[in-house]
């Protein structure tokens, strides 16, 4: 089911800078979350370094960027050293966030059924509703790259 036209679930984590993150407090931006499985995975790996590679056009378009997962803000600090990420991860350990945002659930991995992290984003509005959401991304590569265009594009 898609958020599209919805309120956005607001949410307060803990972030990789050592600071509490909540939509509150990025009232009148717009704000790209995306959801991931596993810091320093090859999946999410291109992904996050796709990200990086177009963080500054995004925030040249005013956009906060901002990465879920339930790793530990340890592994978040290793993940951004390692692959020199310009962005915020936040820690979901609980997956209470990721389920608001349908980002965490039933999948079917190599043919099986599991549950876990479902790789997708959201684009909130500055006004707190989503404008876009990719619900399931398939290629996690080529995402940033998607995002960016629906950005510059809307």
């Amino acid at each position: 089911m898609s958020l599209e036209g919805k309120k956005a679930p607001d949410f307060d984590l803990e972030g990789s800078d050592g600071k509490r993150h909540s939509l509150k407090g990025y009232a009148g931006k717009s704000v790209v979350l995306y959801f991931y499985p596993k810091d320093s995975t090859p999946g999410c790996t291109k992904e996050a370094c796709g990200f990086r590679d177009d963080y500054r056009k995004l925030t040249d378009l005013g956009v906060v960027l901002l990465g879920v997962s339930k790793d530990s803000i340890a592994s978040h600090g290793k993940f951004i050293a390692a692959q020199d990420l310009p962005f915020v991860l936040l820690s979901d350990p609980d997956t209470t966030m990721m389920q608001a945002y349908q980002a965490y659930g039933e999948k079917v991995m190599y043919g099986k059924k599991t549950t876990g992290t479902i790789r997708s984003t959201v684009v909130i509005g500055p006004d707190g509703v989503v404008r876009k959401h990719w619900a399931k991304v398939a290629k996690a590569e080529q995402h940033p790259a998607e995002v960016l265009r629906f950005l510059e594009t809307s």
